[in-house]
């Protein structure tokens, strides 16, 4: 007896010290789950990580039955179930006793496969403080019931795993501030050293230009401040990407600057109140400058359209040209790097990205981001 609770405080001080240390969100869950499978004895478990709009994904699962698996995993990451629905609605505040499992029934009810026994699982909310973050979920074959210590110890380690995901995200978010502060750093840079070498570049070609009255060194001259005109512009752009002059006034007027820096003729539409959260905004700068870049670019036109609408928690926005368009199926790949980034971008906010393309007809990208 005395071995076993030893057996047991060992692996509990190991929980503890994953969660403590680990930086990685998916390998410290995956490995906590199962050294609390191995501490409680049971044979299941996944844990749910929610999102404020009530989505969910499968953040880590240890030993689930072949019924649960079907289809790469289908039955644990659609539909909905007693314990998504009532950490939505605020009713999951603490460790909750068996529930049967509509995910298993579903499993059975369809022929997905074995559920090796498994009929009900106990639920557990992940939560530091007032914040929570979604759902540990365990159980194992024939078991119906779970004690009162067990439950406590459920909940015990729950709030340890919350803590450990409250911890994680506010590193994330000390790195993205990080990366802002460089990204500022470099386009003062950028600004103080290159973009003023171009501007005396360009100075130096246009006063040698006309100085001389040779006609084949006047087009040198000329080529050359058409070569550091063009340099300069790109910088300028550049430092714009690395440092939104303006993003303080909101992402509408930020991109109306940009598009106006490109030398577009931008129309701007917004339907709704535009206050976005601070991750999403940087996102829809970024997608939007791509967007207004490939305008300038590639459409052959001056001339576009950017709309945002807000509708049932989302955002849409609509960057639009009438330019050349291309040849574009929407079942192959996106044909280059700039348009895969923008389709990532969007994807990283669990966002929608569309392309609709044809020649003469101009190009449309949306994009829907549920905010």
């Amino acid at each position: 007896m005395m071995g076993k609770r030893h057996s047991e405080l060992l692996i509990l001080k190991e929980i503890a010290e994953l969660l403590n240390t680990g930086t990685n969100m998916d390998e410290m869950l995956s490995g906590v789950l199962k050294k609390l499978l191995q501490v409680t004895e049971l044979d299941t478990g996944w844990i749910f990580l929610m999102d404020g709009d009530g989505s969910f994904q499968l953040a880590a699962r240890e030993n689930l039955p072949p019924a649960l698996c079907y289809q790469n995993l289908e039955p644990m990451c659609k539909g909905e179930c007693w314990c998504t629905d009532r950490y939505n609605n605020g009713r999951l505040e603490k460790a909750t006793n068996i529930i049967e499992c509509k995910r298993i029934e579903e499993a059975i009810e369809y022929n997905w496969g074995e559920t090796n026994g498994l009929t009900h699982h106990a639920t557990v909310p992940l939560r530091a403080g007032e914040e929570k973050f979604g759902i540990l979920n365990v159980g194992s074959p024939k078991k119906t019931f779970f004690h009162e210590d067990e439950l406590a110890l459920l909940e015990s380690i729950a709030f340890q795993i919350g803590t450990a995901l409250k911890r994680i995200k506010l590193i994330q978010k000390e790195k993205e501030l990080a990366l802002t502060a460089e990204r500022n750093r470099l386009a003062r840079d950028l600004h103080d050293s290159v973009n003023q070498i171009l501007f005396s570049l360009s100075l130096t070609a246009r006063g040698g230009r006309e100085m001389t009255e040779n006609e084949e060194v006047k087009e040198t001259f000329a080529f050359l401040q058409d070569l550091a005109q063009e340099a300069l512009n790109e910088m300028r752009a550049l430092i714009w990407q690395l440092r939104p002059q303006g993003l303080e006034n909101g992402v509408v007027s930020a991109l109306c600057s940009y598009g106006q820096m490109l030398g577009l003729n931008l129309q701007t539409e917004v339907k709704g109140l535009l206050t976005l959260p601070g991750r999403v905004e940087e996102t829809v700068w970024r997608i939007g400058q791509e967007a207004l870049a490939n305008c300038k670019k590639h459409s052959q036109q001056s001339d576009a359209m950017i709309q945002f609408m807000i509708e049932s928690n989302f955002l849409n926005m609509l960057i639009k040209d009438s330019g050349c368009g291309f040849i574009y199926d929407q079942n192959q790949e996106l044909p280059s790097l700039g348009l895969k980034s923008m389709k990532e971008r969007t994807e990283s906010i669990n966002g929608d990205f569309t392309l609709i393309s044809h020649p003469g007809l101009g190009t449309s990208i949306k994009v829907r981001i549920p905010i």
